[in-house]
């Protein structure tokens, strides 16, 4: 007669066990963050660097836009030297200014601002009394609205000079028929019995302080 053998119920247990573990060993060990089993030696590929990027170029501010009063000459203005075909004195110019005869005087012309040159032999040298007995009269009659303003003795590099200063209106535009109320410089200039008169003139409102600085200062006797 066959007996059957029957088993504990914890002998089972440990049976099914030891079949589950052989069992896992054909499974696919976990992977990395590379996607690599860890521990495996297989070529990585490397995440390429990134470019520095070129700072954005700054467009500069313009400075502010320059606003002269009308007849304002110009800072850049550039200057040239001008002599008389007789010779005998030379002085600066402004740079492109439109030049005409008048009369025996030269005249340098550009938008509102005048420079007149005018040569004369005389008998002696002018003084503030003689500007004033024998040149004001004149200009009474030939600027209108004439209007007075000192006469003094100044110095340059060419010597003393005798300035008046006055002011008076401008010639109608031929167009537009404006008249400009016009500010003068007129500078007497003396050697060896000849006169040569200076007179430079644009708006009251304009400033050409400067400028005319230059031309004066410039003039010579050569």
């Amino acid at each position: 007669m066959r007996r059957t053998l029957l088993l504990p119920a914890a002998a089972v247990a440990l049976s099914a066990a030891l079949v589950a573990g052989c069992g896992g060993a054909g499974k696919t060990p976990p992977t990395g963050a590379s996607g690599n089993p860890p521990g495996s030696s297989a070529p990585q590929t490397p995440t390429p660097p990134t470019a520095p990027q070129s700072p954005t170029p700054q467009t500069p501010t313009p400075g502010p836009t320059e606003s002269n009063p009308a007849g304002d000459i110009p800072d850049t203005q550039a200057f040239v030297v001008y002599q008389p075909p007789d010779g005998g004195f030379a002085l600066k110019v402004p740079e492109g200014w439109a030049r005409l005869t008048a009369g025996t005087a030269i005249v340098f012309t550009d938008k509102l601002n005048r420079i007149e040159i005018a040569s004369a032999s005389v008998p002696a040298a002018p003084t503030p009394q003689s500007v004033t007995s024998q040149v004001v009269p004149a200009l009474q009659k030939q600027v209108p609205k004439f209007a007075m303003g000192a006469v003094t003795t100044v110095s340059r590099p060419a010597g003393q000079a005798v300035l008046m200063t006055y002011q008076g209106d401008s010639a109608p535009d031929p167009v537009t028929g404006k008249v400009v109320r016009d500010a003068f410089e007129r500078y007497a200039f003396y050697h060896n019995g000849r006169e040569v008169d200076l007179t430079l003139s644009g708006p009251v409102a304009a400033d050409n302080k400067d400028p005319w600085r230059i031309v004066t200062d410039s003039f010579g006797w050569k």
